[in-house]
This record gives C-alpha cells, structure tokens and sequence, in this order.
C-alpha cells in the first residue's frame, strides 16, 4: 500500500501518509517527490510531496496468519490488533506486546477448555514474530497476547475467585489442596493471587503439560515463578 500526499513539510507529509495508511512513522518508508518551499511574505511557497509506502510490520504478518488460520478452522470471526505496549527493560531492551483481539462467530471452538486452543494459537502465533526478521538496530523482544472476547479477563477473575476459595479451604483444614492442570499464564494468576494471603505459600509440581499449583498450608517460602 502507498499513497502520495503534500503538506507544508516533508515530516508533516509523512505523518500524513502514514495516517492514512493507518500506520505509525515508524511504520512506512517514503520518496521525497518534492522538497517545500517556505517562500518570501507567503509568495513563492511550495508544498512537500512524498509517496508514503507501508512496511510490512510482525503484526501484519501475525494477523494474516491467525486470520488464515481461523477460517481454515471454520469460525466465522476475524482477528484485529487491540493495542500495542511497549516498555523499555533495564537491560535495554524494548519489550512490545501485541494485544490480538479475535471477534465473531464459532468462537467457543477458538478457546477451548479453559483456554487450551487459544493459548495454542498464541502460541504458533509467538512462533510467527520468531520468524519475522529482527531489526539490526533495534534489540527488542516482541510477544503476541491473544484474547477472544475478553475471555482471559474473565478467566482471570475466575482463578483469583478461585485460588481465594481454596486458600481459605487449605487455611480450615491445614492440608494442601492442589489444583487441576494450568498453563503458565494461569499458574503465574494464582501464584500472584496468594503471595501475600497469611498462613498459604504455592508452588508448581508435575511435567510439562501436566504442570499444577499446589497451594500449601503454612508461610514456608517456596518456588513460585513459572520456568
């Protein structure tokens, strides 16, 4: 996609472009058509022209995947960028997470139970940024969120609903109690949920796709990232 636009600079010329290619700068390239000209008493002036051409950026190419992926699938639904974040670590390094919201019909098939279709779609969708080619001058780290419907809100209000439900069942009873198989996201939303409940720690057992916090009685420190 390019378009050709005129403005009283070239960088007012290439913001223009940008916008109308529903782009950020950072995300076009462009040809200067024609320098601008200021003139003298406003006599003499010239806009600048530039032709503005959109980059393919890792979320392009996400989309294009997911949403390929999607009707191979059968549901009727479509996949949009909802927000971009981006936050600079102190090593340096940009970290940019790509909020993918997916929209339409059939979307129970997408989610699966508890989520274990979708975080396989995130999943192959952070195999596709691994993909893309990388920036020489720019060291960042690029994950893909992938959310139907705002289901990972609502799951996370139910794991914290739950994890307080049992903590205060492990609190009466003075046993361990733990929990059914959990992806790291999830395992990560009870460990956060009970660091600071009294009287409870957690911590993850099992192998991998069997993983599961058991949230135990007592204030004994244990292990509570997810590796």
């Amino acid at each position: 996609m390019e378009v050709t636009v005129s403005a009283k600079t070239v960088e007012e010329a290439v913001a223009l472009g940008a916008s109308q290619l529903g782009k950020l700068v950072s995300e076009v390239k462009y040809e200067v058509l024609e320098e601008g000209k200021k003139g003298i008493l406003g006599l003499g002036s010239r806009e600048a022209t530039v032709k503005v051409t959109a980059v393919e950026t890792v979320q392009d190419k996400v989309l294009e995947y997911i949403n390929r992926l999607i009707t191979d699938m059968g549901a009727e639904a479509t996949a949009k960028v909802a927000r971009i974040e981006e936050n600079l670590a102190d090593n340096g390094t940009v970290e940019k997470d790509i909020w993918i919201n997916i929209e339409g019909k059939g979307l129970g098939m997408l989610i699966g139970r508890h989520g274990d279709v979708l975080d396989s779609l995130q999943y192959l969708c952070n195999i596709v940024v691994g993909r893309f080619p990388k920036n020489p001058d720019r060291h960042e780290y690029v994950r893909v969120v992938l959310d139907i419907e705002n289901y990972r809100a609502k799951r996370a209000e139910t794991l914290c609903s739950l994890a307080r439900r049992m903590a205060d069942k492990v609190l009466a009873t003075g046993r361990n109690f733990t929990l059914e198989p959990m992806s790291p996201y999830e395992r990560r939303i009870i460990h956060s949920e009970l660091q600071n409940v009294d009287g409870v720690h957690t911590f993850s057992v099992g192998s991998q796709g069997d993983r599961r916090v058991v949230i135990a009685y007592g204030n004994e420190e244990e292990q509570t990232s997810e590796e």
